[in-house]
């Protein structure tokens, strides 16, 4: 005996065509206006930098794009389902397909399946082009809008230990031997911590052992006095490896770069569950696009002319709204140590995907 989850076909395409061109428009009109106000705040620091001009605004735009859409896609789902639900029930068109036999689940079945579609396109363009785009506008950033770094594995603001000295970097690229710090500071201090001096160099690449600073420029503390000391070799015991796990960007690494992180951070006895939490919600975070459908599902049905379909939606929304609040809250938590990293990424999708069958039959009933 075969189960009917769907409706007909002709009933399917014309419910997910729906669902998916409104999650296109209201991603769109998101991305755009979103987009709009960001380029405000930022063009006047992009501008500032000499020699940038349009060109560079437009690359920013590429960059920050992605990000938008990574963050917004869900939002847009949750829409999208309010705006598809909304005229089918305004419209008496939910009442015929429930008046033809099909139940509430199966009016819901071809969102559902438009969704996780949707999930799973988010995942790749998060895990594929999301993560690049961030590890270069990050680098890009704390270059205050210089040249845009072209290597992969971009960090920001690297911070390292060489015994009692420091050694900072404004930006990373590169992995392994190949890495470039860019904006480098080497400080020099005595066992008090007391800083006696500093080099400073806009390029340093890795030695083995040690970094090879470029056209450094030395200031001694106690004699007040600046040198030029031309390439010089500084922290001998700061290693690629060492580099490669004092600051792991989750956002900036995909799901199998940010697992090797997590393996070397583990092996050099570093916590890492914020780590893992955010792991978990690389994959947690696009799937809760198929919660959206359930959740929204509410406006769906009851008797338009009951005068409750304003109400619905209301509720549609809020149901939607308080899942991403719970699960940012869930994450936070996770973050300091008050969940385990699996229950953090996990519970808030659980949770309301029970809330959501729970309205639902509900409704039907």
């Amino acid at each position: 005996m075969r189960l009917d989850l769907f409706p007909s076909r002709t009933l399917t395409l014309y419910l997910a065509r729906l669902f998916i061109t409104r999650i296109i428009a209201v991603l769109i009109m998101l991305v755009l206006v979103l987009q709009m106000l960001d380029l405000l705040g930022e063009s006047g620091a992009i501008l500032a930098k000499p020699g940038n001009g349009e060109a560079q605004l437009w690359t920013y735009v590429t960059l920050r794009v992605p990000q938008l859409m990574a963050r917004f896609l869900p939002y847009s789902v949750l829409l999208a389902t309010l705006l598809t639900f909304w005229p089918l029930n305004q419209n008496s068109e939910v009442v015929s397909m429930r008046a033809a036999g099909l139940s509430a689940h199966q009016v819901l079945a071809p969102l559902l399946l438009s969704a996780l579609v949707v999930a799973l396109i988010s995942f790749a363009f998060n895990e594929r082009v999301v993560t690049r785009s961030t590890a270069t506008l990050k680098a890009w950033q704390a270059a205050e809008y210089g040249a845009v770094p072209s290597a992969g594995g971009g960090r920001a603001n690297v911070y390292l230990r060489d015994g009692d000295n420091i050694l900072m970097a404004s930006s990373l690229t590169g992995r392994g031997s190949e890495m470039v710090m860019t904006k480098v500071t080497w400080y020099r201090r005595d066992p008090t911590t007391m800083v006696q001096g500093q080099i400073r160099s806009p390029r340093a690449t890795f030695a083995a052992p040690g970094w090879k600073m470029e056209n450094a420029v030395e200031f001694d503390v106690k004699g007040a006095k600046v040198s030029q000391l031309g390439t010089v070799v500084v922290a001998p015991n700061v290693t690629p490896g060492q580099v490669a796990i004092s600051k792991v960007d989750p956002d900036a690494e995909n799901i199998f770069e940010l697992t090797e992180s997590i393996a070397a951070m583990k092996a050099a006895g570093r916590r890492t569950s914020e780590l893992e939490g955010k792991w978990w919600h690389k994959i947690s975070g696009p799937l809760s696009a198929v919660l959206m459908p359930l959740l929204g599902s509410v406006a769906a049905f009851g008797l338009a002319r009951s005068g409750q379909l304003l109400i619905r939606g209301v509720i549609g929304m809020a149901l939607g709204f308080l899942y991403f609040v719970v699960d940012n809250a869930a994450i936070a938590i996770g973050n300091f140590g008050g969940y385990p990293p699996l229950i953090a990424a996990w519970t808030p999708f659980f949770l309301f995907a029970l809330v959501g069958e729970t309205v639902l039959v509900r409704t039907e009933e």
